[in-house]
């Protein structure tokens, strides 16, 4: 028995080396990690809609576009919203549109095979709103179809019941342009000039452009919009032109000096269609910014050109320092210097949109990617603070001060409901999910269990204090939002895995004795959820059937969230199932490349619910490591 948990020892001790060899091989110089951050096509295609319509395609190598929708293309002839999902009807419809716009011919074998999948779909009639607008812009959907978004929104003041502040970030900064182009209505001309009748499954003669009918109160807006059809066509739209001034305002002072808009793809797209309605020239330097900002998301290989909807650097270089200190590097190594210094020089001291429902916060959070002052978001400076905790860094009293900094501002963006959402304060107003406009039902950005978690484990690993009063109010909300079956739901990660591991690191860092039942039947809820191989997973389905709760095939990002709950609950209870746990690890152990890494086809991140998922690349690096890093610790600490 003790040659045999030895030689476990010395494999988790030959595995965390060759994980750590590495992450450490790929920092970049500059000091920090970033890997893809992969999703469905229709980034890419829209990106190539894009090009077309600003005449800026023959300086993009979109060629090779082809090949990588081609590649992406399923057996059954669609594209999918995530891996195995069987297809998905607005992605194909996208995908076949950039094809088509790239001069693939119709009569291609791989386009008859799409075509097939989209009509069985019931075709372009039954697509996403966003689908049928990016047809629209190009003569191949009719705007009747789409909603109206009068300009005049962009003056409602902050203190009316509604305004662009009660949208979420990433709806705001993808809306303020829409105005300006739901309000031009334009159809642009494009090489090749292209029409796509044949994806009309009842024909285009019968297509009925107009908003669908629900057969409950949510059709009130759909009158509501006939109505602000009604007053466009008379041109009797109020306060028109002062709301398309005030939006094309909007969007050039949020441009960053980089180029981008709101760091997600989307608003960078709406923004610069929003400029070329407005007139605006391609060699202008705002345009010429924009497109580049585009460009510098994109990933080309020798045959292969494809679009990210985000890039994940300060994510990823935090993540990678908390991952290697777990694991055994030392604090000071240089590697973790030179991200920690890098990640101090990310922090924005900037007031962003958040100032505006905050009033009180000061500044000192940190975004998600390179740039974006404007949106700082609460789990990214809850782990950036987590890892430079960790870190130990020249300028130590620099570090205290900027973490300090960042949790004040995390303390003023807590929410009424007693968590944190991941962008703004109190941005809850479901009503708009019930929007035509919103049918991604991503309008809004409550909070959420998975951020809350966050902020509490913060809390508990950094020893930093926060009012008595609004630790308990986060504390309560955590124990309110927990399932019947023990886990919690994962609303940036997939899915309940993901929530139920945050939850129970943060419960076993906040007065753990507290709420050993709590804890003890969130570990309970992993345990029944492993798969027979030892691993974890769980399918993106689970967000539309409860009943897939925790189930899907074992990947190593989700193994690894089970298994840092459970070495957490171990640690909050006195009590480890480490028959449980040893199976996890050697899931881990027996599916570790040679290189030291991981591999994970399944998407495991989360952008909307149901509606958009993500592939982070350097997920299935960093969260093993962390998970064989503490049960290293565990092993240690038993002997």
């Amino acid at each position: 028995m003790q040659t045999q948990d030895q030689v476990t020892v010395n494999q988790v001790t030959t595995a965390i080396a060759a994980s750590q060899e590495y992450l450490l091989s790929i920092q970049n110089p500059a000091g920090y990690w970033w890997a893809e951050l992969e999703s469905n096509v229709t980034i890419t295609a829209e990106v190539v809609l894009l090009h077309k319509i600003w005449g800026t395609d023959a300086t993009r190598p979109l060629h090779k576009v082809v090949t990588y929708l081609l590649q992406q293309q399923r057996q059954h002839g669609g594209w999918e919203l995530f891996y195995g999902d069987g297809g998905e009807l607005s992605t194909s419809v996208e995908a076949y549109m950039a094809l088509r716009l790239l001069g693939v011919s119709a009569t291609n074998p791989a386009m008859l095979r799409a075509k097939a999948f989209i009509l069985q779909r019931g075709g372009i009639s039954k697509t996403r709103i966003f689908t049928k607008l990016h047809l629209a812009l190009i003569g191949c959907y009719d705007w009747r179809g789409l909603p109206s978004l009068p300009p005049w929104v962009m003056l409602l003041p902050s203190a009316f019941p509604f305004n662009i502040y009660e949208m979420s970030s990433w709806a705001r900064s993808s809306t303020v342009p829409l105005l300006i182009v739901l309000d031009r209505k334009p159809i642009f001309i494009t090489e090749p000039t292209i029409t796509l009748d044949e994806l009309y499954a009842e024909g285009v003669e019968q297509a009925r452009f107009e908003l669908p009918r629900n057969g409950d109160w949510t059709d009130l807006f759909v009158t509501l919009d006939q109505g602000f059809k009604f007053a466009e066509s008379l041109d009797l739209v109020p306060f028109r032109n002062e709301g398309i001034k005030a939006a094309e305002k909007w969007i050039l002072e949020r441009q960053e000096a980089t180029g981008d808009w709101g760091g997600i793809i989307p608003a960078m797209l709406n923004s610069l269609l929003a400029l070329r309605c407005l007139g605006y020239d391609a060699a202008d330097p705002i345009v010429e910014r924009g497109l580049t900002s585009v460009d510098n998301f994109a990933i080309e290989t020798e045959d292969n050109y494809r679009i990210q909807p985000c890039v994940s650097p300060v994510w990823d270089t935090a993540w990678v320092i908390r991952a290697l200190i777990d694991s055994g590097l030392n604090a000071d190594h240089p590697a973790i210097v030179k991200a920690g210094e890098w990640l101090l020089s990310k922090q924005i001291l900037d007031y962003g949109d958040w100032a505006v429902k905050n009033r009180q916060g000061k500044p000192g959070a940190w975004a998600f990617e390179f740039e974006n002052r404007f949106y700082p978001d609460v789990d990214d400076t809850a782990v950036v603070v987590m890892a430079l905790y960790q870190a130990k860094l020249p300028h130590e009293k620099l570090k205290h001060a900027a973490c300090d900094r960042a949790v004040n501002w995390i303390a003023s963006m807590q929410c009424q409901p007693g968590g944190w959402a991941a962008f703004d304060l109190d941005n809850n107003q479901e009503w708009l999910n019930a929007v035509p406009y919103g049918d991604l039902k991503a309008m809004i950005d409550p909070n959420t269990v998975d951020v809350t978690a966050r902020v509490l484990e913060m809390l508990g690993a950094g020893n930093f204090i926060i009012d008595d009063g609004n630790l308990a109010r986060a504390i309560a909300y955590i124990i309110k939002e927990q399932e019947p079956e023990g886990c919690w739901f994962g609303r940036w990660g997939v899915n309940y895995i993901y929530g139920t591991s945050g939850v129970l690191s943060a419960l076993a860092l906040i007065n753990p004795q507290k709420h050993q039942r709590t804890i003890k039947q969130g570990a309970a809820w992993l345990v029944s959820c492993q798969n027979p191989d030892g691993g974890w997973g769980e399918t993106c389905r689970s967000y539309d059937d409860p009943n897939l709760k925790g189930k899907g095939t074992s990947t190593a990002s989700q193994t690894a969230w089970a298994l840092i709950g459970l070495i957490a609950a171990g640690e909050a209870t006195g009590e480890f199932d480490y028959d449980i746990i040893d199976q996890g690890i050697s899931y881990l152990l027996t599916t570790q490349k040679p290189d030291g890494t991981w591999y994970e086809a399944d998407f495991t991140g989360t952008g909307f619910p149901s509606h958009f998922y993500l592939k982070y690349h350097m997920y299935q690096q960093y969260f093993p490591l962390i998970a064989l890093g503490r049960y290293q610790a565990i092993l240690g600490n038993g002997e």
